[in-house]
């Protein structure tokens, strides 16, 4: 799709949710649709179409689950993302993630990693931040990444010092996180940014 927008971008949540809300709908109706011609041609449900439309409803059922996780799911505010985008320098940063784990989901409003840190900002009051900070530690430690330092802020202030501090770090290493993610080969350990892509919605 031209407009569409890719996961980690501003704005992820709010497209997914818009498209998750036609996909379902449409699915939906389908199904309806095609169960009401075989009842209204055979007066029965005990026809091909009532198998099709059965049929149908794996698709679409997990379609509505699709989009009630993303209306559930938080999402970056035009007033955070603002701040950030004046903040980030050359760093690289991922927005609109929902981290999903089998007890609980962390809404993630932006992440950014480089040189082995991993630092978060949520803007969801109930987010438990140490427990949300070993399950990123757990997930990228899984795969392959030892020795990082993983930080989840609440305060849009203190993380964007935070992101000064890191800028200066990479301009003091020239380490260019757009290159990196653009050399990685499909097939080869994921790079710790899209580990956190790849755990979330």
């Amino acid at each position: 799709m031209k407009n569409r927008v890719q996961k980690g971008d501003f704005g992820y949540i709010l497209y997914s949710r818009k498209s998750s809300i036609i996909r379902s709908v449409i699915s939906v109706g389908a199904c309806l649709v095609i169960f009401l011609i075989g009842l209204i041609i055979n007066h029965t449900n005990k026809n091909a179409f009532s198998i099709i439309a059965a049929l149908g409803c794996l698709p679409a059922g997990w379609s509505v689950v699709n989009m009630v996780m993303f209306l559930r799911a938080g999402r970056c505010s035009e007033k955070a993302h603002e701040e950030i985008e004046r903040h980030k320098g050359g760093l690289l940063i991922l927005y609109d993630l929902e981290m999903t784990s089998e007890k609980e989901n962390y809404a993630i409003s932006a992440a950014t990693v480089l040189d082995k840190n991993v630092c978060c900002y949520t803007e969801d009051p109930d987010l438990d931040e140490m427990d949300c900070e070993k399950h990123i530690l757990l997930q990228i430690s899984q795969s392959g990444y030892s020795d990082y330092t993983v930080k989840v802020f609440t305060d849009l202030k203190k993380y964007c010092d935070r992101l000064d501090q890191l800028e200066q770090l990479r301009c003091r290493k020239a380490i260019d996180p757009f290159a990196i993610e653009a050399a990685w080969v499909a097939g080869t350990t994921q790079t710790a940014a899209s580990v956190l892509q790849s755990i979330s919605l």
